[in-house]
């Protein structure tokens, strides 16, 4: 076997199996991440309740808690299930929209300076790597057909 025929074949395995295992990686993240918040036990809880005081009045915080924490499993389920990525995917961007509010809400727990994140701020931004993730899966998706 020479080095064009591995490259071929490492290729070919990637092309094969990247929607799975992109799929179960976001599923694990968002009901591993959403899982710590409904079991009381996730570090970003301080940074929900900042960003929740900075803009949701109308509801109880724990009642917003746990649907945030609930919305996260779910999104994490629905990822695992290929038929339901175009219901999952506006989804992901309503959350996304709020998990990137405390970048400019709270900026003192997210940034050290200029173009400078703290490790919270950091954990925020690799979300656009989720986002990238995210796309790629839905431009697999085939055309919805038109009824005629």
């Amino acid at each position: 076997m020479n080095i064009r025929d591995i490259d071929l074949y490492i290729i070919n395995f990637f092309k094969k199996y990247w929607i799975a295992v992109a799929r179960v990686s976001l599923a694990i993240v968002f009901v591993w991440f959403g899982g710590l918040k409904v079991l009381g036990f996730s570090p970003a809880s301080a940074l929900v309740q900042g960003l929740f005081n900075q803009t949701i009045t109308f509801v109880a915080f724990d009642t917003f808690y746990a649907f945030f924490a609930w919305f996260e499993v779910l999104i994490g389920v629905l990822f695992l299930i290929p038929k339901l990525t175009r219901v999952v995917i506006p989804l992901l961007f309503i959350h996304m929209i709020t998990t990137f509010g405390p970048l400019v809400l709270l900026p003192t727990e997210t940034w050290d300076g200029f173009m400078i994140p703290t490790l919270t701020g950091q954990y925020i931004i690799k979300n656009v790597v989720i986002i990238a993730i995210a796309m790629g899966i839905a431009a697999r998706l085939h055309p919805i057909q038109k009824k005629s």
